[in-house]
């Protein structure tokens, strides 16, 4: 029952920032933007078949990559091979990691200080706006600024947060590493499914759609979910492993 409660409220929270950050007037929508004045023309005559004219968000249709975030389109969509080795790098250092400081028995590293009982429950709320926040950035990448190494990033910090405020949490390990194992071979897995019916690895085979769209930009969407999720597990693996030591 304590744990039903504990992923109702998640969810809650979850929602509630979903919703606040759609219809916050401080914040713009969706990677809206004069897109035109960041291209050339002959981009813009190639890219729009119907009219070669501006490409007006939220309106333009058939474009080259999709993506309303301009870097987005050069680091999931032109590069997203290089995207593809970054990610590895991060891999090969979490393997390192783990091959130094892990094993089979491991208990948490006893700390300085001893949290008190407000910082471990108020920890726990944080966590859920703070894990929430990272899979909004993680999704949205491909309108607004971040994607899936900031959203990952935030939701490693997330799990930080807990072994921070709290001397006995210790993640399911094991989870993070299916998780992670998924994650890549689901991005490899894509570029074969590019290089076999497009001709290219990771070609962006779906429709691209509305520019503006949350579903829109083809693959790029789900590229980023999956590059989320594994530097998401990636580096919590390794906090994991540095806040644990060898037990008796």
């Amino acid at each position: 029952m304590k744990n039903f409660l504990a992923f109702i409220t998640v969810l809650v929270l979850g929602y509630m920032i979903v919703v606040s950050l759609d219809n916050n007037e401080a914040f713009p929508a969706y990677g809206e933007a004069d897109v035109s004045s960041r291209v050339s023309q002959a981009f813009i005559d190639r890219s729009v078949t119907e009219d070669p004219g501006d490409i007006i968000f939220g309106q333009a249709t058939n474009l080259e990559s999709g993506p309303a975030n301009i870097v987005t389109a050069i680091v999931a969509d032109y590069r997203s091979f290089d995207t593809l080795g970054e990610v590895t790098v991060l891999f090969v250092s979490s393997l390192g990691v783990a091959l130094l400081l892990g094993g089979k028995k491991q208990k948490r590293l006893e700390l300085n200080f001893h949290p008190n009982f407000m910082l471990r429950v108020g920890s726990r709320a944080l966590f859920g706006i703070i894990l929430m926040t990272g899979v909004y950035i993680a999704i949205h990448g491909h309108l607004t600024p971040g994607g899936g190494f900031p959203g990952g990033a935030m939701i490693a910090s997330s799990m930080l947060l807990l072994y921070l405020a709290d001397d006995e949490f210790r993640a399911k390990i094991k989870g993070f590493k299916m998780l992670e194992s998924f994650a890549g071979t689901a991005y490899v897995l894509i570029g074969l499914t590019g290089l076999l019916l497009g001709g290219y690895f990771l070609e962006n085979l779906l429709d691209n759609g509305v520019i503006g769209d949350l579903f829109s930009a083809g693959i790029i969407p789900i590229v980023y979910v999956l590059i989320g999720l594994k530097v998401g597990s990636e580096i919590s693996g390794i906090i994991d492993n540095f806040l644990t030591e060898e037990g008796v």
